[in-house]
């Protein structure tokens, strides 16, 4: 719905961006919100305005994911590594398989490869639940690391999280 009225709204005569096709036009709600994020100094309240942006990005990401043919989307590779900054691990999840398949990179200033940034956001959205002692999937660790286990990075991420298979940790 809310795509559905940005998409209206550009195409008005008055807007620049009635030309723009939807990905020109999602890349730029993109930018405006990753300039309301960089505004935001604190972890948490980040975290909570990425959970409530996402919602307006999960129907242009499962169009992808369902229908997409591998062609780079910084948008689908944004929100996967937003849904890991949330700890939604299992939704990142899904967008990492598309991506390593089709060989997607990560967008803008963003220098780690896909797989090894996968890796270590994974491992780190684990120790933020440990320690917000909120259940670990352990399923979803041992997925990372077989989905990533050809992937060239420091033996430190891989590591990192392998060794969340600790007590307390959920199956």
């Amino acid at each position: 719905m809310m795509r559905v009225s940005a998409i209206e709204t550009a195409q008005r005569e008055n807007n620049p961006l009635r030309h723009a096709t939807a990905y020109e036009q999602m890349l730029v709600k993109l930018a405006a919100d990753q300039r309301t994020l960089k505004a935001i100094f604190g972890k948490e309240l980040k975290a909570r305005k990425k959970r409530e942006l996402l919602p307006f990005y999960l129907p242009w990401v499962s169009g992808v994911l369902e229908q997409g043919k591998g062609a780079q989307d910084d948008i689908v590779m944004t929100v996967m590594l937003w849904r890991l900054d949330v700890g939604d691990i299992g939704g990142a999840m899904d967008i990492a398989r598309y991506a390593f398949k089709y060989g997607l990179t990560m967008p803008g200033k963003h220098r780690r490869p896909p797989q090894y940034m996968f890796t270590e956001e994974v491992a780190l959205a684990a120790m933020r639940a440990h320690a917000a002692g909120e259940p670990v999937v352990i399923s979803q660790l041992l997925d990372t690391l077989a989905l990533t286990a050809a992937a060239d990075m420091p033996d430190e991420v891989r590591a990192k999280t392998a060794q969340n298979h600790r007590p307390g940790v959920a199956g």
